[in-house]
C-alpha cells in the first residue's frame, strides 16, 4: 500500500503555484465543505470517494493532496481508499483547514467558489453593464425592446425565475441568440439566480460581439425576490432545438475572432488521442453541448460539461489544476472557442477539437469502482423486520431528503459516522439511500468495523412509498448541526429565505477582499476598465 505524507500548508501553497499537476481533495461532506476550505480544493465528500474520484483525478500517478478539518482523520481514511484503488502520490494537509488558517492563509465559504470569484473579478474587470430588477420592472412598463434569457441550466430555469424569463444557458447563448433576437437594437437582458451566471453571460455576448445592448440583471432571481417582485415558478420558455442556418456564417466568423483575441488554441484528434496516452500528463474530454445533444451522441470517453457550468462550477468536472481541457461542441466551432475564451482567463490550460463531436477519436470512460455484492431485501420483507425490531435501518441518503420523508423507523447516518452509529445495534443493519452505490460505499466502513449481515433496501424512501408502505417526516431530525452533507445558506435562498438570499449575495460580493496577491495571479483577465 503507497506511504501517504503530510504536507506542510507552505509547502501546499507552493505546490498551487508551481505550474505542475495537483488535485487538492476536500474529502469532507457538502456542508462542513461549504463553511470552510481552501480557495482552490475540489469537494469529493468520502461518502462519494470511490464514485468521484476516476472521473475527477483520472491518473493514478497524479499528484493529490487530502484535506479534512485536522482533526477528523476523514483524509487519512480517504488515502488509505485511494491507495487501495492504485492511486500512488498521495499526501495529507498537516491539521487540514484549521493548520491552513493557522499558517495565516485563509479560508472560504460557499460552493464553486474560484468560478464565483471569477464572475466578481470579471465585472470588475470588463465593466460589465448592469440593470437592477427595478430598471427591468421600468423597461417593461415603459414598453421597451428587450429580451430576456436565463443563463442557467433548464432545470433551474423551470424552479423559478423572472418572469417572461427565456432560458438558453450562457455558452448556448451566443450560438442560439440571433436566432430569438432578430433586432439589432433590442435590449439583451442575462438574469441568473444571483450574480455570475448574469454577469459571465452578458459579458459573453460582449465579448462575442453581438450588436445588440446587453446587460446583466444584477443580483438575478434573488434580487429580485428582495425587491418585493413576483418570481414565476415552472416556467418552459426555453432556447430552440435548432438555430437559424442564415446566422450561422456570422457567428462562426465572430467566434475565430474571439479565438484570435483570447489566443485560443485549436487540436486536432490525433493530437489529442497522443496526449490521452501519455501517462504524466491528464487530459479532460468535455462535451460543452446541452443535455438533448449529448443524449443523442458524443465521442466515446467524453464527458457531458454544459458549457456554462463549466465555468460556472469547473471544480464538478476537472479535479487536477493544470490539467488540459480539451472542449467539444457540434464541430460548429461557435460553443466550445466561446468556453475555451472564458476557461483561459480562469487559469485553465483549455484547447478546442476540431471538428467537435465529428472529429474520430475515442477516450476511455471513467472505471467503475468495484463495490460490494449485498443481498436486496424486499418491502414486505423488510416491513416485517421493522414490526418485529429485529433489525436496524440505516438511511444513508441526502440528510434533507431524510427530513422530508424516510422508512418509519430508521435513522439517518452517513458514511464517515455509520460504523460508530451502527455500534450494539441489532442486526442484520438494512442500509437504504436514493443512490444504491452510497449505501455499498457505508457498507464497506461496517465490514471494517467487524459487522457482515448487511442488506439493501434499494431506493430510499421513495421506493417504500411506491411500494405502498407509510413514510415518516422529521422537521428538525437530523439536527442542523447533523447535517454534515448540507450547506444551509446556499440552498435555503431557493425556498424564499430572505436572510439567506442576503447573506448569499453578500458572500458572493465579498469574495474579491478574501483574495490574496499570490491566488490572484491565477486568473488571467485583462487590466480593470
Amino acid at each position: 500500500m503507497t506511504q501517504t505524507r503530510s504536507m506542510a500548508p507552505v509547502e501546499l501553497q507552493n505546490a498551487l503555484h508551481d505550474g505542475g499537476e495537483i488535485a487538492l481533495l476536500d474529502v469532507r461532506e457538502d456542508g462542513e465543505f461549504g463553511e470552510d476550505h481552501l480557495l482552490f480544493a475540489t469537494p469529493l465528500p468520502y461518502s462519494r470517494l470511490e464514485l468521484g474520484i476516476t472521473a475527477l483525478v483520472p491518473r493514478k500517478n497524479a499528484r493529490i493532496v487530502l484535506c479534512d478539518d485536522g482533526a477528523s482523520g476523514i483524509a487519512k481514511r480517504a488515502a488509505a481508499r485511494l491507495s487501495g484503488l492504485g492511486y500512488t502520490d498521495l499526501a495529507v494537509l498537516d491539521g487540514g483547514t484549521r493548520g491552513w488558517k493557522a499558517a495565516g492563509y485563509v479560508l472560504f465559504k460557499g460552493v464553486n467558489v474560484p468560478s464565483k470569484l471569477f464572475g466578481e473579478l470579471v465585472e470588475h474587470a470588463y465593466n460589465t453593464p448592469r440593470i437592477s430588477a427595478r430598471d427591468l420592472v421600468k423597461m417593461k412598463e415603459s414598453g421597451e425592446d428587450f429580451a430576456l434569457f436565463d443563463g442557467r441550466p433548464v432545470h433551474e430555469h423551470h424552479k423559478m425565475t423572472i418572469p417572461g424569463s427565456t432560458c438558453c444557458p450562457n455558452a448556448e447563448l451566443p450560438y442560439r441568440v440571433t436566432s430569438m433576437v432578430k433586432n439589432p437594437k433590442t435590449k439583451i437582458i442575462v438574469n441568473c439566480a444571483g450574480r455570475t451566471r448574469s454577469i459571465l453571460g452578458a459579458q459573453t455576448l460582449i465579448n462575442f460581439g453581438i450588436p445588440n445592448p446587453v446587460y446583466a440583471l444584477e443580483n438575478g432571481t434573488q434580487g429580485w425576490y428582495l425587491s418585493d417582485l413576483q418570481l414565476e415558478y415552472g416556467s418552459a420558455l426555453q432556447y430552440p432545438d435548432r438555430i437559424d442556418p442564415a446566422v450561422l456564417p456570422a457567428q462562426q466568423q465572430a467566434a475565430k475572432a474571439l479565438i484570435e483575441r483570447f489566443k485560443v488554441r485549436m487540436v486536432a484528434a490525433n493530437d489529442v488521442a497522443g496526449w490521452l496516452r501519455e501517462t504524466d500528463r491528464t487530459t479532460y474530454l468535455c462535451d460543452v453541448r446541452t443535455p438533448e445533444e449529448f443524449a443523442a451522441g458524443s465521442l466515446p470517453g467524453a464527458q457531458h460539461t454544459p458549457g456554462g457550468q463549466l465555468i460556472q462550477a469547473t471544480d464538478q468536472w476537472v479535479g487536477v489544476r493544470n490539467a488540459r481541457i480539451v472542449l467539444i461542441d457540434g464541430g460548429e466551432n461557435v460553443r466550445a472557442p466561446v468556453v475555451a475564451s472564458w476557461l483561459l482567463q480562469l487559469g485553465c490550460d483549455a484547447f478546442v477539437l476540431e471538428g467537435g463531436v465529428k472529429a474520430s477519436l475515442t477516450a476511455a470512460p471513467a472505471a467503475k469502482p468495484a463495490l460490494p455484492e449485498l443481498p436486496l431485501i424486499g418491502a414486505d420483507e423488510l416491513q416485517k423486520l421493522v414490526n418485529a425490531k429485529t433489525c436496524t435501518v440505516f438511511d444513508v441518503g441526502a440528510s434533507m431528503a431524510y427530513r422530508k420523508a424516510h422508512i418509519p423507523g430508521s435513522r439517518w447516518s452517513i458514511r464517515t459516522r455509520i460504523a460508530n452509529d451502527a455500534r450494539d445495534v441489532k442486526t442484520p443493519i438494512v442500509l437504504t439511500a436514493e443512490d444504491l452505490d452510497v449505501a455499498r460505499l457505508a457498507a464497506t466502513e461496517l465490514h471494517d468495523s467487524g459487522i457482515s449481515d448487511i442488506r439493501l433496501f434499494s431506493g430510499g424512501a421513495a421506493a417504500w412509498s411506491k411500494a405502498g408502505k407509510p413514510t415518516a417526516a422529521s422537521a428538525d431530525i437530523p439536527a442542523d448541526r447533523e447535517c454534515i452533507d448540507h450547506l444551509f445558506f446556499v440552498h435555503d435562498r431557493h425556498a424564499g429565505n430572505r436572510a439567506a438570499m442576503k447573506q448569499y449575495l453578500a458572500w458572493e460580493t465579498g469574495l474579491m477582499a478574501q483574495l490574496g496577491e499570490q491566488d490572484k495571479s491565477v486568473f488571467r483577465l485583462p487590466a480593470h476598465g
